[in-house]
């Protein structure tokens, strides 16, 4: 047996989620579902896949990372091909290699990114909207730059979780915020240690709201400091949510 890494790209407006339900309800439609329906139409028997990460419903990735165990049928190089001549057309697997049986795609990545993008056009483009946010208020991005200075390094992001995320821990890093505008989208980049369950859109709809000037700059320490839900901004819809990339050393 040889284990396989995959990095695949979804359109994620139609499934709900990334991972496999466990609900008797066979129409819920995931990412793993589809990848392991797959593979199992490839070798004949389930084939378990492990992911890097979760999305929400409705979010995309760029660069999923994926991994399963193959007893080696098919060459490695042609993993890409044969997936793609059988996945929906809303997965696709940009790229296969060999890893070492010890390798996780969750527990050894080192850094996730993750985009958030805003459409402030008075009308939503037809060929984006699956994924952007049409928001059209003003945004001010020299506002949203300053509020997101402070979300930099090492917190406990409580308050910028779901408050139903069942974790312990919610201490996280941030190593990189940017907040940018090319057009009329507005561009929120995220780069972490991990993220918890709603947090880039809490984070973008708090930051969200120092633009339209409901929130000063200088909120976000107190924020991070009260560690409750409620004093956080809105949580921003999924479909402007974009699984970037996930690093590894």
């Amino acid at each position: 047996m040889q284990k396989i890494k995959l990095t695949i790209a979804y359109d994620g407006t139609d499934f709900h989620g990334f991972q496999a339900q466990t609900r008797r309800d066979a129409t819920i439609r995931t990412v793993q579902s589809v990848l392991e329906e797959s593979l199992e139409r490839v070798t004949g028997h389930p084939v378990p896949v492990t992911g890097a990460g979760r999305t929400d419903a409705g979010v995309h990735a760029k660069a999923q990372v994926v991994t399963f165990e193959s007893a080696g049928a098919v060459p490695v190089e042609r993993w890409p091909r044969v997936l793609n001549h059988r996945l929906p057309r809303d997965v696709v697997v940009i790229s296969a290699r060999s890893v070492p049986p010890s390798f996780h795609p969750r527990y050894d990545a080192v850094a996730k990114v993750y985009r958030y993008t805003i459409d402030t056009a008075p009308v939503p483009d037809i060929f984006t909207r699956r994924f952007c946010t049409h928001f059209t208020e003003a945004l001010d991005v020299e506002r949203m730059q300053q509020a997101a200075r402070y979300l930099i390094g090492k917190h406990d992001f409580t308050s910028f979780s779901a408050a139903r995320a069942q974790v312990s821990n919610r201490i996280r890093t941030l190593r990189k915020v940017d907040v940018w505008t090319d057009g009329t989208y507005v561009h929120f980049l995220y780069e972490g240690n991990g993220f918890l369950q709603h947090m880039v859109r809490i984070l973008t709809g708090t930051l969200v709201e120092v633009g339209i000037t409901e929130r000063q700059p200088d909120d976000i320490p107190h924020i991070l400091k009260a560690k409750d839900r409620r004093e956080a901004g809105r949580t921003m819809p999924p479909e402007g949510l974009t699984l970037w990339k996930v690093k590894y050393s």
